[in-house]
C-alpha cells in the first residue's frame, strides 16, 4: 500500500469546501448570562442545552462542551442536564479590576456535525471590600511656628468596589487644633486634607492622635480607619548652660596617655537634636593645647592626649565650647585651668662647654682635657645632680659652681695601650625614684715615639735556587713599630759582614721602604750553600728607635751537572769499551755494568740507565737502576758474533741531563756440543713425550696455583694495610719519593682520637734516599715515644706543630707563602715540647697579651700608688681654692655682633699679658656661643644674635650664665649676662580672619568669646587694650580671667534681620603698652543664620505630559521645580513621590532628588496601564521641614509592542492516521492586547501540511485534517501557527500544537537481512544457541509486536525440527543435537516473522548453517600395513649400508580435513638414535651414519604420527630393522697404531705447552697491572690497591687535618694514622734509606685521650720555599683517622 501526505485532488477540494460552509452556516447567535460575583461551587448559570436546543442525549453523543477564552475554566457542563454551572471561584475585582463592566466570553463546541457557539457571563459587584488605607498609622511631623491655616495632604483611602459599593466620605476625629477638609479631583477622586486651625504649642500639648475614618456607599456601609500622630516639632531657642563657670583641677605630668583629667557637664531645655549637646574646645584653643588634651564630644570628659611636661609648661587654661544640634545652633562657654604637678621625668643632661683637646702620652697628672655642666629640668630635689666616672679611669672631674665641672688627667697615658678614651660620664639625680643618664667624651692620646721597631721574627729562613736572575727578589722581610705617625714610618737597611772574606753588601741589597731584599747576582750551590744577612728596621721618631734581625740565606742545588761515566773506565774517557762473553751464554747472563755519578745532589743525582740502540735489541737488556747489562736470551747461531750497545745514561732532575756509552761485545765460541742421534730418538717418542707432558702439566698447575696464592695473599693484605696504614704492596718511600723529587708536604688528621703513627720519609742532600720509621705497641699511650732525627744540614730550620686531636668542629689553614720565613698559626693553647738529642724546642703559651719593646721597658694600663693620689687631692684643693665669686652683665636684646658687654679682664685682674699666656675663654651652659673673648682688649663681646623671646619665653627675667676658664694655674669663674626686653615683637592674633554664624532669632545680650590676641614681648610692652569698629547691632565688652589677664567678648545690642542685612564685617583691634605702641588686628566676619518660615511653591499644580509606551528606559519625561523665600538649607528642596505612591507607579518612574527631573525607570505598557497619576512632595532641607504637593499625570499612547497570542481553548486530540479529511483535531483563539488596528490578528498554517484552520467568530478557529495521514512517516506533528497582527510594522507570533498520529497495523515485519550464514563447529553442544535472526515492524504497540517460528522443510529426509528450533519472542536459534562435519556439511532453515495487529501481517527469511571441521581424528598408519595392524613391522637392511640409506616409509591418513588433516611424523624412541632418522614430512626412514660393527643388529624404533590440529591428535608406529651381514671389514693391525703414538702425544704436549705460557702471561700481565695501578695510585692518594680516599675518609668521615709543604730539601714521606680513643691497633714507622750513612731515627711521643692531643713535627734542615696548608673539617662520625702526607713535587 502507498500512501502520500498531502495529496489532493479535485475531490479533496470539493470536500473542504463542502465541510467549510457547513461549519460556517452552524456559527449561531450569542447567549448572555448576569451572575452575581462570589457564587458558590456548583451554582448554576443556565440551561445551556436548551438554550441551545439540544436533547439530553445529544449532551454526550455530541459532546458537548465549553472553553473559556480567559484560560482558566471558571464555568463547566453538566452532562446530565446540559446546565452551565460554576467550576471556581469568581472575584470580579480580580478579574476586571476597578472596570464597570466585567463580562467572560466562553466557546461552546458541539460536535457530530461540528457547531461553535459563543457565549458571555456577565459578572454583577458586591459590596463584598472595605475602603482601606495603605498604611494604619501615618505620622505627621509640625513645626510649633507653623501658621495656621496651612494644608497638609493626608493618604486617601481605596476600595476595589466600583459603583455605589465605592468610597464615598472621611470624617475625622475632633481635636482643638485640626479640622478635616476633602479635596475632589478629577474622575471624581476625593483627598482628604488636615487644615491648623489653631496655633500649636509643643510645650503644652507635644503629640496630637487624631483617627481618619473612610466610608463607601454599599448596604450595609463598609469603613476604614487610619490613625494620624502629629508630633509638633520644637524650635531651637535655648542656649546650652554649663553648671560652672570655671573648674580647676591638677594633674601630675606623668599621667598616662588617655588619663581622665575632668568632666565638664552642660544642660539644654530643649527637645531633640536642639536639646543634644556636642562638646569641643574652643575655636581659639592654641595648637599646644590642642595636642595635649581632648574632649568627648558626647560625655564632656577631657582626657590627656599625649604626656604633660611640667618643664614646658606648668599650668593651661582651656576653653570648652558646648553646642547643641538646633539649625542654627546655639553655644555656650566654659573655661578648664589644669595645674601640672611636676615628677621626677627628666633624666640629667650633660653638656659640653669646650670640645676636648688631644692629650700628648706623656701629659702631666692634671692636665685639663675639658669642661662641661650638668642640668636637670625637674625642680627641686628632682633637678639636683650628682657625677661619677667609672672606677680606674686615669681621668678625674674637678667642681666648679653651679654643676660646672672641669675633666683633667689623674694618671699616666699610654698610647700604645689606649690610642683613645671613651669616658663614660654618669648623671644621677636625686629624685624618687633616681634618674641617671650617661655622657661619652672621646679623648684621643697623641703620640710619643717610646717604641722602637719589631720584626715579624727574630729571624727567617730563604730558599734560593741556585743559578738565579741577578736583581731578583730573595725575600721581604716586615717590621711593626706601636707608634704612630711619623713615630711608626720604618727604613731598612743591612748591615756591614762578611760571607766567604766578601762584603755582604756584594752579594745582595735591600728597599730602605718595604724591606725587600734584592741578590746581586746569581749562586752557585756548589760554591756557596749558606750565609746570612743582618737587617736593621729604624723609625723617624725623634730620637729614633731600631732593631735588628737575621736572615738566613740556603742555595738549593738545581740539575746543571750532566752524568758521568766511571765504568767502563775507558768508555769514560771517550774510547769504545770492549766486553767478551761465551756464545754458550744462556738467557741472564752477565755481560757488564756500567758506572756513572753525577754532580748534582738529592734527585738531581738519582741515575737510570737506558739501552738507546743495539745491534741485536732482543738480545741484551740494561737494568734501570745498576746498569747491568745482561742477555734476554740465550746467544743462537745466528746471533753476529760481534754485538754493538749505545747505552743511555739520564739523571732525574728537571730537566733531565744524559750521557752515552758505547759498549761492543765479543762473543767467543767454546766446545762444541754433540750432535744427537734424532733417527734414534724418533724411534721412541712415547717414552721423553710423556715426560714432558708430565713436566708440563706440573708446570701449569704449580704456576696456576701460586697465581691464585699470591691473589689471595695480597688481597688480604691490602684490606689489613689498608685499614690500618692506609697503603699496601709497597712503601711510600720506595715509589713516591723517588718519582717525585720535589716534596709537598701534606698532613690531614681526622680529630676524634689519639693519633697513632706518624711517619717521616727524608734524605739529605746527598743520599738517593732516607727514611725513618718507629713502631709502638698497640696499647703505647705516655710511654712511648718516636724521635725524629733531622738530615746532615746544618741548623734545625722549620717546625710544624699540629695540636689538639679533638678540637670542635673548625677548619684550620696553616700556610707560610713567604720564601724565606715560616709563619706558625696556633689555636686554643702552647705548650713547649723538647726533642731529646736535636737541641730543637716548640714554644707553646697561653693565650694572652703581653707588651714589650727592644729596651725590655713593661707598661701597665691603670697602675695608680699612693704617689698619684696625694698629687691628685693637691690639684683638686688648689682647683677648688680658685673658684671666685660671680660678676653680673646687663644688655639689651638684638645687639649688634662685636658690642662689647664689658672689659672681662680688667674685671678678673688680669693683665692683657695673661689674656693669651693664661688662655683667657668664655663657654655657654646654653650651648650655643652668644659671647666671645677679644684676645687683644680682654673684652667680653657678642658673637651671635640674641633674641630674648627665643631665649626666655614669656619669663619674666632672662639670665645666661657664663663659664670663664683662665690657665696656668687653673682658674674657672662664673658671671651672668642679663638680657632686657625691648618692644620688638607686636600683638598677633592666631586667626586673621575670624567667622561667626548667630542666627537671626539671637536674643540681645547675647555674649559671644573673641580669639585674644598674643604678644611675645613682656611686661609693658605686651598686650594692654582692644578695640571694636562702629556697629549698630554689636559692642564690644573686657572679660578679666585670672593672672589679670583678659578675652574680648562680643555683645549683641539689636536683633538681627537676615532679610535687612544677611553679613556684618567687623575689625578688632589690640595695642600693647610699649613705646612706640605696636597693633595687631584681625576681621571679624558675622553671618546671619536664616529661620525656616516658608513652604516651598511649585510652579504649577498639575503638570501633563504623554509618552509612546515603546519610550526607552531613562528617558527624560518631565521637570518639576519649585522655589523657597528661605536661604541655605532652608531653601534647598528635594522632591519625591508621594507617600501614597503605589509600587506600579515607583517601578516605573524615578524622580531626581535635587534637579526635580522625571525619568523612565521602567517599562510602559499601554495594556497594563493607560495613564498615570503621579503626586510629587517637595521638601526643604530645614528643621522642621518644610513641604508642598503637585500632580503629574502621565498619559500612554498605545504602540504595536504587543505580539498577537494564540490560546488552545481545547486540547487537541490524537488521530488515527486513516482518519478522514476533516477531522476536527483542536480549537484555538487569537488575541492581541494592543487596539485598533494593532489588535487585528490572522492565521496562517506552513504549506503541505496536513491540516488547515476554519474560523469561527471573534477570532475563534478549528484546526482540521485536510490531508491523508501516515504514522509510519510521521507519527507525530508540531503543527506552527503563526499569528499576524495589522499593526506598524505588524508582529507576529507563532505556536506549536503537537498532534499525535495513532498507528494503523498497516506494515509487516521485515528482517534486517534476507538471509542469514551461520558457521557451527562440529560436535557442539545440544541445545547451545546457533544464531539470532531479528525483524523491525513499523508500526506501534501490539501492531509492532513481533513472534518468530520455523517454516517446516526436510533436511537429509528429516524434518528441520529435529535438528533446531527457535524462541518465538527474540528469534535466537538452538540446536537440537551435535553435528558431525563428517555427516552432514550444511542445510538450511526458513524463518517468519509475525506481528500482532489486527489483521496480522508476516515475512520469511532463510538461515544457511555451515558446520565447520573439528580436529576429532587421530592419524590412522596405513604402512608398514602390519603396524597399522597393530603387530610389530619387520625390516632388513644390510650391515654395510652407508649414511642416507633408506629402510622404510611409514604412511598415515587423517580422516578431518585442511590443516587437521596436515600429518608430520618424528621419531620418538630407539635403539640407537644416532644412527636413524624420520623425515618430518614424508615419514621415510634412512641412515644417519654408516653401520659400525659396534652397532646391535637388531634395532627398534618407535615413529610417532601427528596432525596439524588443536588439540593435536597423534598415533605411533613400531619398527624391527634387523641388519644383515655382508662380506666382513678385515682387521686392523693394532700393534703397527700403538707404535705411531707420536702424533696424538704431539698434539697434546702443544696444547699443554701452550695453555702454561697463556697462564704464565696472564700472571705476568696481571703483576704489572697491578704494579703500574699502584705506583700511580701511590702517587696521588698514598696507598696501593686501594685508594686513601676510598677507604679513610669512607671508614672514618671524621675531621680532616691536613698540612701542605712543597719543599725541595730531603724530605721523602711523612705519614699519620689515627684512630678511635679506644681502638686496639696503633703503629708507627720508620723507614732508612739504604744508602744512608748517618745513624739517623724517627722518635715520636703517641698522644693521649685527655690532655694535650697530638704533636707532629717534621724537622728539615734545609727546608725549601714552602706553601703549606693545614686543615680540619668536622664530620658527622665519631671515629678519627689522622694521615699526614708529604711529597716532593717538581716546581
Amino acid at each position: 500500500m502507498t500512501k502520500r501526505m498531502g495529496y489532493r485532488d479535485w475531490r479533496w477540494q470539493a470536500l473542504w469546501w463542502h465541510n467549510f460552509f457547513l461549519l460556517w452556516s452552524t456559527i449561531n447567535g450569542q447567549t448572555r448570562y448576569s451572575i452575581p460575583e462570589e457564587l458558590e461551587l456548583g451554582s448554576t448559570v443556565g440551561n445551556l442545552a436548551k438554550d441551545l436546543s439540544l436533547g439530553l442525549s445529544e449532551i454526550f453523543d455530541r459532546k458537548l462542551r465549553v472553553a473559556s477564552e480567559a484560560g482558566k475554566q471558571y464555568f463547566s457542563v453538566d452532562a446530565g442536564k446540559g446546565e452551565l454551572v460554576v467550576n471556581d471561584r469568581i472575584d470580579r475585582e480580580a478579574l476586571c479590576g476597578q472596570s464597570i463592566s466585567c463580562v467572560l466570553p466562553l466557546q461552546v463546541v458541539i460536535e457530530n456535525p461540528l457547531q461553535l457557539h459563543r457565549i458571555e457571563v456577565e459578572i454583577r459587584d458586591v459590596n463584598d471590600n472595605a475602603p482601606s488605607f495603605l498604611k494604619s498609622d501615618h505620622v505627621i511631623e509640625i513645626a510649633e511656628s507653623t501658621v495656621v491655616g496651612v494644608r497638609f495632604p493626608l493618604e486617601s483611602a481605596e476600595d476595589p468596589d466600583v459603583g455605589s459599593n465605592g468610597l464615598k466620605t472621611y470624617t475625622l476625629s475632633k481635636d482643638d487644633c485640626f479640622t478635616l477638609k476633602v479635596k475632589e479631583i478629577e474622575n471624581g477622586r476625593k483627598i482628604p486634607e488636615l487644615i491648623l486651625n489653631k496655633s500649636l504649642d509643643r510645650e503644652n500639648k507635644a503629640i496630637h492622635t487624631l483617627f481618619l475614618t473612610a466610608m463607601d456607599g454599599g448596604k450595609p456601609v463598609k469603613s476604614g480607619t487610619s490613625k494620624i500622630t502629629v508630633n509638633v516639632l520644637d524650635i531651637n531657642d535655648n542656649v546650652p548652660i554649663f553648671e560652672n563657670t570655671f573648674y580647676k583641677v591638677a594633674v601630675q605630668e606623668n599621667s598616662a596617655n588617655g588619663s581622665f583629667v575632668i568632666t565638664t557637664k552642660a544642660t539644654d531645655i530643649d527637645e531633640g537634636p536642639n536639646g543634644e549637646i556636642e562638646y569641643s574646645l574652643g575655636i581659639h584653643t592654641p595648637p599646644s593645647v590642642l595636642a595635649l588634651f581632648q574632649i568627648d564630644p558626647v560625655t564632656g570628659d577631657i582626657s590627656l592626649k599625649k604626656q604633660l611636661d611640667h618643664e614646658t609648661q606648668a599650668s593651661y587654661r582651656i576653653d570648652i565650647s558646648a553646642k547643641d544640634k538646633g539649625l542654627p545652633k546655639m553655644e555656650g562657654h566654659c573655661s578648664v585651668q589644669v595645674d601640672v604637678l611636676d615628677v621626677n621625668d627628666n633624666a640629667p643632661e650633660i653638656v659640653l662647654t669646650s670640645k676636648p683637646p688631644s692629650v700628648p702620652e706623656d701629659s702631666r697628672s692634671g692636665t685639663v682635657v675639658a669642661l662641661l655642666s650638668v642640668r636637670d629640668l625637674d625642680s627641686g630635689d628632682n633637678g639636683k645632680v650628682n657625677l661619677q666616672l667609672p672606677k680606674r679611669s686615669p681621668f678625674t672631674l674637678k667642681p666648679s659652681f653651679s654643676n660646672n665641672y672641669a675633666l683633667v688627667t689623674s694618671g699616666a697615658l699610654d698610647r700604645e695601650s689606649f690610642s683613645e678614651y671613651n669616658i663614660e660620664i654618669t648623671a644621677t639625680d636625686l629624685g624618687s625614684p633616681p634618674l641617671s643618664s650617661k655622657k661619652m667624651i672621646l679623648v684621643s692620646i697623641t703620640d710619643v715615639n717610646d717604641n722602637p721597631p719589631i720584626f715579624s721574627q727574630p729571624s727567617y729562613n730563604v730558599y734560593l735556587k741556585e743559578n738565579g736572575v741577578a736583581g731578583s727578589i730573595l725575600y721581604s722581610v716586615s717590621a711593626s713599630d706601636l707608634d704612630f705617625g711619623e713615630n711608626a714610618k720604618i727604613s731598612y737597611s743591612i748591615l756591614d759582614s762578611k760571607v766567604q772574606d766578601v762584603s755582604v753588601s756584594s752579594y745582595v741589597y735591600i728597599n730602605s721602604d718595604n724591606g725587600s731584599i734584592y741578590s746581586m747576582h746569581s749562586f752557585d750551590y756548589e760554591k756557596l750553600k749558606v750565609f746570612q744577612i743582618q737587617v736593621q728596621a729604624k723609625d723617624q721618631g725623634s730620637p729614633s728607635l731600631s732593631s735588628n734581625a737575621t736572615v738566613h740565606v740556603f742555595i738549593l742545588d738545581q740539575n746543571d751537572n750532566a752524568p758521568a761515566v766511571i765504568y767502563p773506565s775507558s768508555a769514560a774517557l771517550g774510547s769504545l769499551s770492549h766486553q767478551r762473553m761465551p756464545r754458550s751464554a744462556k738467557a741472564g747472563h752477565l755481560v757488564t755494568k756500567v758506572t756513572a755519578v753525577d754532580a748534582d745532589s738529592g734527585h738531581n743525582a738519582w741515575i737510570s740507565y737506558k739501552l738507546a740502540e743495539a745491534t741485536d735489541a732482543s738480545l741484551f737488556t740494561v737494568n734501570l737502576y745498576t746498569g747491568e747489562v745482561r742477555t734476554k736470551r740465550a746467544v743462537s747461531e745466528q746471533d753476529d758474533s760481534s754485538q754493538r750497545l749505545l747505552i743511555e745514561v739520564k739523571d732525574d732532575g728537571e730537566p733531565v741531563q744524559s750521557a752515552t756509552v758505547t759498549v761492543s761485545i765479543l762473543m767467543e765460541d767454546g766446545l762444541h756440543e754433540p750432535i744427537l742421534d734424532l733417527r734414534q730418538k724418533a724411534t721412541e717418542p712415547s717414552k721423553k713425550n710423556g715426560r714432558i707432558t708430565l713436566y708440563l702439566i706440573l708446570s701449569l698447575a704449580s704456576v696456576s696455583v701460586l697465581s691464585v696464592l699470591t691473589f689471595l695473599i695480597l688481597t688480604v693484605k691490602c684490606i689489613r694495610s689498608s685499614r690500618s696504614s692506609g697503603s699496601c704492596c709497597m712503601r711510600r718511600s720506595d715509589c713516591d719519593d723517588y718519582k717525585n723529587p720535589n716534596r709537598n708536604l701534606q698532613i690531614q688528621l681526622n680529630t676524634d682520637g689519639p693519633i697513632k703513627y706518624v711517619e717521616v720519609l727524608g734524605g739529605d742532600m746527598l743520599s738517593q734516599s732516607q727514611s725513618f720509621r718507629s713502631c709502638m705497641s698497640p696499647m703505647s699511650e705516655y710511654s712511648d715515644f718516636t724521635l725524629i732525627k733531622p738530615s746532615s744540614t746544618t741548623d734545625f730550620k722549620e717546625v710544624i706543630s699540629v695540636l689538639d686531636a679533638s678540637l670542635p668542629d673548625s677548619t684550620w689553614t696553616f700556610e707560610s707563602q713567604q720564601p724565606q720565613h715560616s709563619k706558625i698559626i696556633y689555636t686554643n693553647f702552647w705548650e713547649k715540647l723538647t726533642l731529646p738529642g736535636c737541641g730543637y724546642y716548640l714554644r707553646f703559651s697561653r693565650c694572652g697579651t703581653t707588651y714589650a719593646n727592644g729596651s725590655g721597658m713593661t707598661k701597665t694600663m691603670g697602675y695608680r700608688d699612693w704617689r698619684w693620689q696625694a698629687l691628685w687631692w693637691h690639684h683638686f684643693f688648689l682647683l677648688w681654692s680658685t673658684i671666685n665669686g660671680q660678676t653680673r652683665y646687663s644688655i639689651p636684646e638684638e645687639l649688634k655682633q662685636g658690642s662689647v658687654v664689658g672689659n672681662l679682664a680688667k674685671d678678673l685682674g688680669l693683665g692683657l699679658s695673661d689674656i693669651f699666656d693664661r688662655k683667657l675663654s668664655v663657654a655657654s651652659e646654653a650651648g650655643e656661643q652668644y659671647f666671645s673673648v677679644d684676645a687683644g682688649k680682654g673684652e667680653l663681646v657678642v658673637n651671635d644674635r640674641i633674641d630674648r623671646e627665643a631665649l626666655c619665653g614669656q619669663s619674666a627675667s632672662c639670665v645666661l650664665p657664663l663659664q670663664v676658664v683662665v690657665e696656668n694655674p687653673l682658674n674657672l669663674h662664673r658671671i651672668e649676662v642679663e638680657i632686657k626686653d625691648i618692644n620688638d615683637n607686636s600683638p598677633i592674633f592666631h586667626t586673621k580672619e575670624l567667622s561667626l554664624k548667630i542666627s537671626e532669632t539671637a536674643a540681645v545680650g547675647t555674649r559671644f568669646p573673641l580669639e585674644g590676641a598674643e604678644d611675645s614681648d613682656v611686661g609693658s610692652n605686651s598686650v594692654k587694650s582692644y578695640m571694636l569698629t562702629k556697629n549698630d547691632c554689636f559692642t564690644l565688652k573686657m572679660k578679666e580671667v585670672e593672672d589679670g589677664k583678659t578675652v574680648p567678648e562680643l555683645v549683641l545690642e539689636k536683633p538681627l534681620d537676615r532679610e535687612k542685612k544677611a553679613v556684618h564685617q567687623l575689625l578688632l583691634t589690640a595695642l600693647d603698652g610699649g613705646n612706640p605702641v605696636m597693633s595687631g588686628t584681625s576681621e571679624i566676619t558675622i553671618t546671619v543664620l536664616d529661620v525656616n518660615d516658608n513652604f516651598p511653591v511649585f510652579e504649577k499644580n498639575v503638570y501633563k505630559i504623554s509618552l509612546g509606551e515603546n519610550t526607552a528606559k531613562n528617558t527624560f519625561v518631565i521637570k518639576i521645580t519649585a522655589t523657597d523665600a528661605d536661604e541655605g538649607p532652608n531653601a534647598e528642596v528635594k522632591f519625591s513621590f508621594g507617600s501614597r505612591t503605589p509600587d506600579s507607579v515607583s517601578s516605573v518612574f524615578e524622580i531626581n532628588s535635587l534637579t526635580g527631573e522625571i525619568r523612565l525607570k521602567g517599562d510602559l505598557d499601554y495594556e497594563r496601564a493607560t495613564s498615570y497619576k503621579i503626586e510629587i512632595t517637595g521638601k526643604d532641607s530645614g528643621v522642621p521641614e518644610m513641604e508642598s504637593q503637585c500632580r503629574v499625570q502621565i498619559d500612554v499612547i498605545d504602540v504595536n509592542d504587543n505580539t498577537p497570542e494564540i490560546v488552545l481553548t481545547s486540547k487537541p486530540q490524537s488521530v488515527r492516521e486513516d482518519a478522514p479529511s476533516g477531522t476536527v483535531v483542536a480549537l484555538l483563539n487569537a488575541r492581541d492586547a494592543d487596539s485598533g488596528n494593532n489588535s487585528k490578528v490572522t492565521l496562517q498554517l506552513p504549506k503541505g501540511s496536513p491540516f488547515t484552520l476554519k474560523p469561527s467568530f471573534s477570532n475563534n478557529y478549528a484546526l482540521v485534517t485536510s490531508g491523508a495521514l501516515d504514522r509510519e512517516r510521521f507519527s507525530e506533528y508540531s503543527i506552527e501557527i503563526t499569528a499576524t497582527d495589522s499593526g506598524s510594522p505588524p508582529l507576529s507570533s507563532k505556536k506549536m500544537i503537537p498532534v499525535s498520529i495513532t498507528d494503523v497495523n498497516d506494515n509487516p515485519p521485515i528482517f534486517s537481512q534476507p538471509s542469514y550464514n551461520v558457521y557451527l563447529k562440529e560436535n557442539g553442544v545440544a541445545g547451545s544457541i546457533l544464531y539470532s535472526v531479528s525483524a523491525s515492524d513499523l508500526d506501534f504497540g501490539e501492531n509492532a509486536k513481533i513472534s518468530y517460528s520455523i517454516l517446516d522443510s526436510k533436511v537429509q529426509d528429516v524434518s528441520v525440527s529435529s535438528y533446531v528450533y527457535i524462541n518465538s519472542d527474540n528469534g535466537s536459534i538452538y540446536s537440537m543435537h551435535s553435528f558431525d562435519y563428517e555427516k552432514l556439511k550444511v542445510f538450511q532453515i526458513q524463518v517468519q516473522a509475525k506481528d500482532q495487529g489486527s489483521p496480522s501481517l508476516s515475512s520469511n527469511a532463510t538461515v544457511h548453517v555451515f558446520i565447520l571441521d573439528q580436529n576429532d581424528n587421530a592419524p590412522a598408519v596405513i604402512y608398514p600395513s602390519s603396524a597399522a595392524l597393530g603387530s610389530l613391522s619387520h625390516q632388513r637392511m644390510p650391515r654395510s649400508a652407508k649414511a642416507g640409506h633408506l629402510v622404510t616409509k611409514v604412511t598415515a591418513v587423517d580422516a578431518d580435513s585442511g590443516h587437521n588433516a596436515w600429518i608430520s611424523y618424528k621419531l620418538a624412541e630407539a635403539t640407537d638414535a644416532s644412527l636413524f632418522t624420520v623425515n618430518l614430512y614424508t615419514g621415510e626412514v634412512r641412515t644417519k651414519r654408516a653401520v659400525s660393527e659396534q652397532d646391535d643388529s637388531s634395532q627398534r624404533l618407535l615413529i610417532e604420527v601427528k596432525d596439524d590440529g588443536e588439540p593435536v591428535q597423534s598415533a605411533t608406529v613400531t619398527v624391527s630393522i634387523l641388519m644383515e651381514d655382508g662380506l666382513h671389514e678385515p682387521i686392523l693391525d693394532l700393534r703397527q697404531k700403538a707404535s705411531e703414538p707420536s702424533k696424538k702425544n704431539g698434539r697434546i704436549t702443544l696444547y699443554l705447552i701452550l695453555s702454561l705460557a697463556s697462564v704464565s702471561v696472564l700472571s705476568v700481565l696481571t703483576f704489572l697491572i697491578l704494579a703500574v695501578k699502584c705506583i700511580r695510585s701511590s702517587r696521588s692518594s698514598g696507598s696501593c690497591c686501594m685508594r686513601r680516599s676510598d677507604c679513610d675518609d669512607y671508614k672514618n668521615p671524621n675531621r680532616n687535618l691536613q698540612i701542605q709543604l712543597n719543599t725541595d730539601g730531603p724530605i721523602k714521606y711523612v705519614e699519620v694514622l689515627g684512630g678511635d680513643m679506644l681502638s686496639q691497633s696503633q703503629s708507627f714507622r720508620s723507614c732508612m734509606s739504604p744508602m744512608s750513612e748517618y745513624s739517623d731515627f724517627t722518635l715520636i711521643k703517641p698522644s693521649s685521650t685527655t690532655d694535650f692531643k697530638e704533636v707532629i713535627s717534621v724537622l728539615d734542615a734545609s727546608l725549601p720555599d714552602s706553601t703549606w696548608t693545614f686543615e680540619s673539617q668536622q664530620v658527622s662520625t665519631k671515629k678519627q683517622i689522622g694521615f699526614i702526607h708529604f711529597q716532593k713535587l717538581s716546581s
